[in-house]
């Protein structure tokens, strides 16, 4: 873009942000270091990612956010709960670097019962404690679902052709990720990076919060190299979780 144009774009991005702000809307331009997906695709491209599992992929949000971001590597995509499973499917479906599997992980296999969040963005296998009702009300809890689980160590040692060269292990399984390291100790070394999300304040009984966690991956040889905001309470602005990008930490 020459100067002249980039002075053009300023001048209508400046006139246009106050009517956009009143309206919702914030208007400018995209940077990607700026921005959480594209500062993440930006690290996986430096650390040489060619493989995603996006454990926790709902509906494929997460996919779809790498792809319109510029990250063109295998993605591998797991989800226990069956209706976000059918739309994870089918956003998949004409993407044939795109995988996609009707399970979850956790520290022990087998069949067990996840509480469907009416957004289901927020089921768990965890109850859902009050600061997460009250803070996200439309996210409350309407039914439940018997799913598959499985643990990491177990499912890389029967699909090894699953993983990259470089594979990096993305985690969004609402309260349990903790467990989920617990069930793939034995494999952590085979990750490149890793994302998890953390809680700050305990959104569901039982699970490890933010200090627990960095430790968690600190001990399994990670370092934070990101941070990216994540749920925040609409009327007090506290923020309740975020996401941290883990990478292996050089040796020697």
């Amino acid at each position: 873009m020459s100067g002249a144009l980039r002075a053009l774009a300023g001048r209508l991005a400046r006139r246009a942000t106050p009517l956009a702000r009143r309206a919702g809307v914030e208007v400018k331009r995209w940077v990607p270091r700026y921005d959480d997906v594209g500062r993440r695709v930006m690290l996986l491209r430096h650390h040489g990612v060619d493989c995603v599992w996006d454990v926790g992929a709902n509906a494929g949000q997460y996919g779809q956010l790498l792809r319109a971001a510029g990250y063109d590597g295998r993605i591998v995509s797991f989800e226990p709960l069956s209706s976000a499973f059918e739309r994870l499917a089918a956003r998949a479906a004409s993407d044939p670097a795109w995988s996609c599997h009707p399970l979850g992980f956790g520290d022990v296999a087998g069949r067990f019962e996840l509480h469907v969040a009416a957004n289901s963005q927020s089921s768990s296998l965890l109850p859902m404690l009050a600061l997460h009702r009250e803070a996200a009300p439309h996210a409350h809890y309407i039914g439940k679902e018997t799913v598959r689980i499985e643990t990491l160590d177990a499912w890389c040692a029967a699909h090894p052709e699953l993983l990259g060269a470089r594979t990096f292990l993305k985690l969004d399984a609402q309260g349990y990720e903790a467990r989920i390291l617990a069930g793939g100790a034995a494999t952590m070394h085979r990750w490149t990076g890793l994302q998890m999300e953390m809680s700050l304040a305990a959104l569901y009984e039982g699970e490890s919060l933010l200090p627990d966690l960095l430790r968690d991956a600190e001990a399994h040889g990670f370092r934070l190299e990101s941070l990216e905001l994540g749920f925040v309470d609409p009327q007090t602005g506290r923020q309740l979780q975020a996401d941290g990008v883990f990478f292996r930490a050089p040796t020697g």
